[in-house]
């Protein structure tokens, strides 16, 4: 294997990581902010509120992508796979 192959299939792991948890990511950080905008209007100041509802809509992101974010990395795995099988 080259080196260009190597950067190449690195650059395709980390487009296809970004994508994939991107989601989760986003929908996180939308959850903490609305949690933030709330705490700051009503002035609960509890640093544990935030977390469950991270947590769950989380969890209802990956229920709910789940199949799509595994065909993804299936997908970059064939891809990976394909271009040992290449060079070997």
């Amino acid at each position: 294997m080259t080196l260009d192959v190597i950067v190449t299939i690195a650059q395709r792991a980390i487009y296809t990581l970004l994508i994939v948890i991107s989601p989760v990511l986003l929908t996180s950080l939308l959850v903490g902010l609305l949690i933030s905008i709330f705490q700051a209007t009503t002035q609960i100041n509890e640093q544990t509120l935030t977390f469950v509802p991270k947590i769950f809509a989380a969890f209802l992101v990956i229920a709910f992508l789940g199949g799509w974010m595994f065909k993804q990395l299936i997908n970059l795995a064939r891809e990976i796979m394909t271009f040992y099988i290449n060079f070997v």
